[in-house]
């Protein structure tokens, strides 16, 4: 089963977190990465950018409608996912807990019920 691991940044919190917190996090990034690789659960991951840097587009009565920003108004932000392929939605729990950002916000764990 494939599951989409979200990872969600508030700038405000970030800002508050020591050179040294903030280098764990990077690092913690990298071991998550080798330990889903070696054990053959890693199928994706990237990284994004910040909302300032994001196109929003809808489409009303046949015109384009485009912001900078994204979708949702808030000062937290989708900042990165993972794509892991597990036996269980428990053990896809178990590896988001892993994920370093999940000390400081919340990692969203959701199963992938189609791929094109």
């Amino acid at each position: 089963m494939r599951y989409l691991l979200t990872l969600h940044m508030n700038p405000t919190l970030w800002a508050t977190l020591t050179d040294d917190q903030k280098n764990a996090v990077y690092e913690g990034h990298g071991a998550f990465i080798k330990l889903v690789t070696e054990s053959g659960e890693m199928v994706e991951t990237k990284a994004l950018a910040e909302p300032a840097e994001t196109k929003t587009i809808q489409v009303e009565n046949g015109v384009v409608q485009t912001k900078t920003g994204g979708f949702v108004e808030s000062e937290a932000f989708l900042c990165g996912y993972y794509v892991v392929d597990v036996e269980s939605e428990e053990r896809a729990v178990e590896l988001a807990a892993r994920i370093p950002d999940a000390q400081y916000t919340a990692v969203e764990v959701r199963k992938v019920v189609h791929e094109g």
